[in-house]
């Protein structure tokens, strides 16, 4: 599973109004029998789960004789950009997949067909934070694929070396096994983080402000407005940078885009992440110390307010486009994709299911049980705006927390001018 980029649509408006009327798949007719259907997939697929597009294809056969699945799979940086070249012709994929902060723009511009939750198993079920990112005006216009969340994740032979037994339960219990870890290295290496936490990981900041009961944005009426500056939001963003100035040791005009690479040069006792960063900092293809391999393990992540810190649910939708001539073979395929028995072997694959129901079914002691529980707390999501890539291209976020980490700004004035930045473009389609 890879951290989602996220790019605002290109004229998304303009382009779906140049092909309005008149125009037709390029997936072979509209026509049930025969020809093709074409599958937009991000190349997590073809890398953790590819069975399970094969043995989704095999039953997508059986149950339609004649019609060929062709599956396309796409990079994050740029499936955005050709999904809005191709909305403006006349050859548009039948299914596409949409990370869940993606897809409110398209939806509100029209690109994406209605479908009926009640074909879909467990629909009563999908996590909030996938179906909330497909429905718009009571109608659901994508359905819920995978869903991934934040843990803490910690070396064992570090803890146990500073005298922690086991993961911590609750936040004293977690700030008493950073000031150990910290004391017991710290001393000796001025370059080692109890807790890493670099500046512009904004994922991280924001579960501290959703944790304190603050938000990045609300809604009032059909307009979203920005909230980083209450009272709630200020107090998680100041509670998040007294960790950092306690605890970690680095230059903070960074993010967390090589963590695992920093992880495994041995100089971090616990960091917030995706599950697959432990392995990755074992792993060398991936920059990391295969020295370290079974030397993480996960944790639910314990919060200030006494629950657990609230993860960012970051995951993926399927959508079929409103221009596709496929769409009732194009919702069968998904049907199967996203069906009990497919959500079983994303499990299987280290991923979290799409519904809270099989949630229980991830293995508890297994490095993802924590990534479960933490994500049964229903998490926190990116503000449903239409303009709410404009938002995260901007970079607002990850400079208002490097100005604050790197104390250029107080938290209060650092958030007042974000808010400002924000409200200038989040209602923007």
């Amino acid at each position: 599973m890879t951290i989602r980029a996220r790019f605002r649509p290109l004229a998304l408006t303009a382009l779906l109004a140049l092909a309005a009327t008149g125009c037709s798949s390029g997936s072979g007719g509209g026509s049930d029998a025969g020809g093709t259907l074409t599958v937009w997939l991000a190349v997590d697929a073809q890398e953790s789960w590819p069975e399970l597009v094969q043995s989704t294809n095999d039953r997508f056969a059986k149950a339609h004789p004649g019609v060929k699945v062709e599956v396309q799979y796409q990079q994050w940086t740029t499936k955005n950009q050709k999904l809005d070249a191709v909305l403006a012709g006349k050859n548009v994929p039948d299914v596409v997949e949409m990370g869940n902060s993606e897809t409110t723009n398209y939806i509100v511009n029209g690109a994406f067909s209605a479908l009926d939750p009640a074909g879909y198993e467990q629909s009563d079920a999908w996590l909030p934070a996938l179906a909330d990112a497909c429905r718009a005006n009571g109608k659901t216009y994508c359905v819920p694929y995978y869903v991934g969340a934040r843990v803490g994740i910690y070396r064992t032979d570090y803890l146990a070396e500073a005298g922690v037994t086991g993961a911590p339960k609750t936040y004293p219990e977690l700030l008493s096994a950073l000031d150990r870890l910290k004391a017991t290295y710290g001393a000796k290496d001025p370059n080692f983080s109890a807790l890493y936490l670099p500046g512009r990981y904004w994922y991280a900041a924001m579960a501290f402000v959703k944790d304190a009961g603050g938000e990045i944005a609300v809604k009032d009426g059909d307009r979203w407005k920005a909230s980083l500056s209450s009272p709630k939001s200020v107090a998680g963003l100041t509670e998040w940078k007294r960790l950092i100035d306690t605890y970690y040791v680095g230059d903070r005009a960074k993010d967390n885009g090589d963590q695992p690479g920093v992880v495994a040069q041995g100089r971090v006792g616990v960091f917030y992440g995706n599950t697959w960063e432990a392995d990755s900092a074992a792993d060398p293809l991936s920059g990391g110390d295969p020295k370290l391999k079974d030397k993480f393990a996960t944790f639910p992540f314990p919060g200030p307010s006494g629950k657990l810190l609230p993860p960012f649910l970051g995951g993926s939708t399927l959508a079929v486009p409103a221009k596709s001539t496929r769409k009732q073979l194009a919702a069968d395929w998904i049907k199967l994709f996203t069906d009990r028995q497919s959500q079983q072997a994303l499990i299987a694959a280290n991923t979290l299911p799409n519904n809270t129901a099989q949630l229980a079914e991830v293995a508890a002691g297994g490095i993802n049980g924590p990534a479960a529980q933490a994500a049964a707390t229903g998490g926190w999501m990116t503000p449903f705006a239409p303009g709410w890539t404009s938002v995260e291209k901007s970079n607002v976020l990850p400079e208002m927390l490097e100005r604050i980490a790197n104390g250029k700004a107080s938290v209060q004035d650092a958030t007042a001018e974000a808010d400002k930045r924000i409200d200038e473009v989040i209602n923007e389609r």
